[in-house]
């Protein structure tokens, strides 16, 4: 992959760091998805999509290899407490965990 893809981690660290992978859900800015109701917007983006809505895909949870891929922490560092618990509802609607 080219380009930087923000990806939601849900995995806890201590897993991340021992297992090298992340668990999570990618974040797109496709205005399509203001129609999908397994995508949460998470709020504007800046730099270079300034200004366009962010959205969290709940119905693609992934892993991948953080290392291999020389993943990077956001800038924003993550999500406030209340879009968090929504995007884990809204996951948790699909794979029934719990």
């Amino acid at each position: 992959m080219r380009d930087v893809h923000p990806f939601l981690v849900l995995s806890p660290r201590i897993f991340n760091e021992k297992t090298s992978l992340v668990i999570g859900l990618p974040m797109t800015t496709a205005e399509y998805n203001a129609d999908n109701p397994f995508a949460i917007a998470v709020g504007k983006t800046s730099g270079r999509k300034n200004g366009q809505t962010s959205y969290v895909l709940c119905h693609q949870p992934k892993s991948f290899d953080w290392r291999l891929r020389k993943a990077k922490a956001h800038p924003l560092a993550r999500l406030p407490d209340a879009l968090f618990v929504q995007v884990c509802e809204r996951l948790n609607q699909i794979i029934q965990v719990g």
